[in-house]
């Protein structure tokens, strides 16, 4: 079965066409994804939308766009199904039904506005299928452009809790960090509002339970090629490899003290993500930094996976 999965978040969206096939591991069958394509664009559709509540028009049409390509990506590779999702902007946006009935007419699927909890799950899904469980408690959180979520779950009982949180690397950006290099006190207040989502999660979540701790997503992979020193962007190098907490930190201090022109001349850095590294490496390294506090040093790593909520939408299917 041949499967294509859009994921539409704040600041990007991505397609996912792949094909499933079924692997014997230690003599289990196992449903796996092959990838026959994975795009991304930068479309930056929550442009605005913690200041205004609104979905700005060219950021509408510049996803709009993206999805005109989609639709012809889908259509050449004769994708069987396909699942549409649209995440934080989309849901905290007064217009929304706008961008629903523009994705619908362009790709003829019903885009689905999907709460945190369900992009939670999706997210764990995707990427612990990639990098396997740990012992005990795993830890997924999944950095986006406008929402965070965590998710805890073993591989006994799959997801045992989730929680979103409105904190994000263009949410924040927007909010506190305009400038780069980033000031001190533009520093604090990111880490004051993660602080602040960190105790909203801990009340859903049990935190402190985590013994592995998984990162998705577009800050986390970006902090990994700085981290690695890429010369590139090379995902097969980035996915999951392991962190410690404080190499973490150092990155993002390190990015976000970088001038526009600076993060512009690293090879590995999207374009697309450039004015808003600072925020979300601040954002990145304050999370690990509060679990390694919380877990009484147990979390003293992190493990980066390059599979996330799109590959967990394409298994959605299946």
């Amino acid at each position: 079965m041949r499967v294509g999965a859009i994921d539409c978040g704040t600041n990007s969206i991505r397609l996912l066409i792949a094909d499933s096939i079924t692997e014997v591991v230690d003599g289990v069958e196992k449903t796996v994804l092959k990838d026959v394509v994975r795009e991304m664009r930068i479309v930056r559709l929550g442009q605005g939308v913690d200041a205004t509540g609104w979905l700005a028009q060219e950021a509408l049409d510049r996803t709009f766009g993206a999805a005109r390509e989609y639709a012809q990506l889908l259509k050449e590779h004769d994708a069987d199904s396909v699942r549409f999702v649209a995440t934080s902007a989309t849901r905290d946006a007064g217009n929304r039904q706008v961008f629903v009935d523009g994705i619908r007419e362009i790709l003829g699927t019903e885009p689905e506005v999907i709460s945190g909890d369900e992009e939670a799950a999706l997210s764990f899904a995707g990427a612990v299928r990639a990098v396997g469980y740990g012992d005990g408690d795993t830890l997924v959180f999944d950095l986006g452009g406008g929402s965070t979520e965590f998710v805890l779950g073993d591989d006994e009982l799959g997801v045992k809790a989730s929680r979103s949180v409105n904190i994000g690397c263009v949410r924040l950006t927007e909010r506190h960090m305009l400038s780069a290099p980033a000031t001190e006190s533009q520093i604090a207040r990111v880490e004051a509002d993660t602080d602040e989502a960190l105790d909203v999660a801990r009340k859903t979540v049990p935190l402190q339970n985590a013994r592995r701790v998984v990162a998705v997503a577009g800050t986390a992979t970006t902090v990994a090629a700085a981290a690695l020193g890429l010369d590139r962007y090379d995902s097969e190098a980035i996915n999951a490899q392991s962190f410690s907490v404080e190499t973490v930190q150092k990155t993002a201090r390190w990015l976000a003290s970088l001038n526009r022109t600076e993060r512009e001349e690293l090879g590995y850095m999207h374009p697309g993500r450039v004015d808003v590294i600072g925020a979300g490496a601040t954002i990145y390294a304050r999370i690990l930094t509060r679990l390694n506090e919380m877990t009484d040093g147990a979390v003293d790593s992190v493990t980066v996976s390059e599979h996330d909520i799109l590959d967990g939408i394409a298994l959605s299917q299946l």
